[in-house]
C-alpha cells in the first residue's frame, strides 16, 4: 500500500513557488561582500541553512510526523538511507560551491540558463536508472535544447574557442542536482522519510562536507568562511536556498522531478529581471534568445511526457 497519496495539483503548485525562489537566488548571491569567495560563501550560506532546518525538523518530529523515526528500520534498509544520505549531502555539497562559482564569474543570467539544462540530466538518468524511454519528439527537442545552450555558453558565436569554461562550471550544477533528486525520489517513494527531514540531513552532510572542504583546500580561509557567516546576505541565502529545497523537495514527493523541474524553467527570466536593477547587468540579445528556446524545448519535453503518460494510463491491459 503506498505511504502517501501524490497529487498532482499540488505538485505543480509547489514547483511554481520553488519558480519565483530560483529567481532570486542568484541575484542575492552575487549581492554578497567582494571580500568573501565562493567556497567560503557558500559553506556559510549551508551553516544558515542548517539553522532554519533545525527548528523545522524538531517541530515535525513533536507534532508526531516522525516519518523513519516512527518505524523499525531494518540493519540493510538504516545503511542503505545512511550512504543514500552521506552520498547525495555531498553532492548538494559541492553544487553549492559550483552555484556560487557559476554565477559570479559567468554571470548572474548565464548561470540562472545553464542551470536549465536540469531536465536534459534528468531526463537521463530517468531513462538510465528507471527505464524510462523517450520518444523521437523529446529527442529532437532535446538536441535543440543543447544546441541553445552552447550558443549562450560561447557567448552566441558557436565557436568552440568562445565557450566560457565558467558556463561549464554552471552546467556541473544541474549534472550534481539531478543525480542526488532522482536518488531522493526514490527513497522519498520507497520509505516514510519526510521531505523535512531529507532537507535537514541534506544540508546537515552539505554543511560538514564543505566544512571540510574548506579547511583542507583553503586554510587560510577558513577564519573568513567563519566570518562570512554573520553577514546578512548569506543568511538571506541561506533562509531562500533552505525554502526552495523544502518546497522542491514535497513538489518531486508528488510529480516526477523532469515534470517539476519543467515547471520551474522561466525563473531565469525572472533572475534577468532583477539582475538589471539590483546587479547593473546588461541582458545581451542572445541570451534572451537562447531563453527562450530552452523554455519553448522544456514545455514542449513536458508536455510530450504528459501526453505519454495520458498514453500509459489509458492503454488497455494485456
Amino acid at each position: 500500500m503506498a505511504l502517501f497519496s501524490p497529487s498532482v495539483g499540488k505538485g505543480i503548485v509547489l514547483s511554481l513557488v520553488s519558480l519565483m525562489l530560483l529567481g532570486v537566488m542568484p541575484i542575492i548571491s552575487n549581492l554578497r561582500p567582494s571580500d568573501i569567495g565562493a567556497l567560503g560563501f557558500a559553506f556559510a550560506l549551508s551553516v544558515w541553512q542548517v539553522v532554519f532546518a533545525a527548528p523545522v525538523f524538531g517541530w515535525e518530529l513533536r507534532r508526531g510526523g516522525r516519518g523513519i523515526f516512527g518505524i523499525d528500520l531494518s540493519r540493510r534498509q538504516r545503511d542503505r538511507m545512511i550512504r543514500v544520505a552521506l552520498f547525495t549531502g555531498m553532492l548538494f555539497g559541492l553544487s553549492t560551491y559550483l552555484y556560487v562559482l557559476g554565477v559570479e564569474k559567468a554571470g548572474a543570467a548565464n548561470a540562472a540558463i545553464a542551470i536549465q539544462a536540469y531536465p536534459l540530466f534528468a531526463i537521463l538518468w530517468e531513462s538510465l536508472f528507471l527505464k524510462r524511454r523517450k520518444t523521437a519528439v523529446e529527442l529532437a527537442l532535446t538536441v535543440v535544447l543543447i544546441g541553445a545552450l552552447y550558443c549562450l555558453g560561447t557567448g552566441g558565436t558557436f565557436l568552440m574557442s568562445s565557450l566560457s569554461p565558467w558556463f561549464l562550471v554552471s552546467l556541473g550544477v544541474p549534472l550534481l542536482w539531478s543525480i542526488a533528486h532522482v536518488i531522493i525520489k526514490e527513497e522519498l517513494s520507497k520509505t516514510p522519510i519526510t521531505p523535512v527531514q531529507v532537507t535537514f540531513f541534506r544540508v546537515a552532510v552539505s554543511t560538514l562536507f564543505l566544512a571540510v572542504v574548506l579547511a583542507v583546500a583553503v586554510p587560510s580561509g577558513f577564519a573568513s568562511g567563519i566570518g562570512a557567516i554573520f553577514h546578512a546576505m548569506s543568511a538571506l541565502m541561506g533562509l531562500v536556498y533552505f525554502l526552495e529545497l523544502l518546497v522542491w523537495f514535497y513538489a518531486v514527493r508528488h510529480i516526477d522531478v523532469s515534470l517539476a523541474s519543467s515547471i520551474t524553467t522561466p525563473w531565469p527570466a525572472f533572475t534577468m529581471v532583477l539582475a538589471v536593477p539590483f546587479l547593473g547587468d546588461a541582458i545581451a540579445p542572445h541570451q534572451v534568445v537562447a531563453l527562450a528556446v530552452v523554455v519553448a524545448c522544456i514545455y514542449g519535453l513536458t508536455l510530450a511526457s504528459l501526453r505519454k503518460g495520458r498514453l500509459r494510463h489509458t492503454a488497455p491491459e494485456a
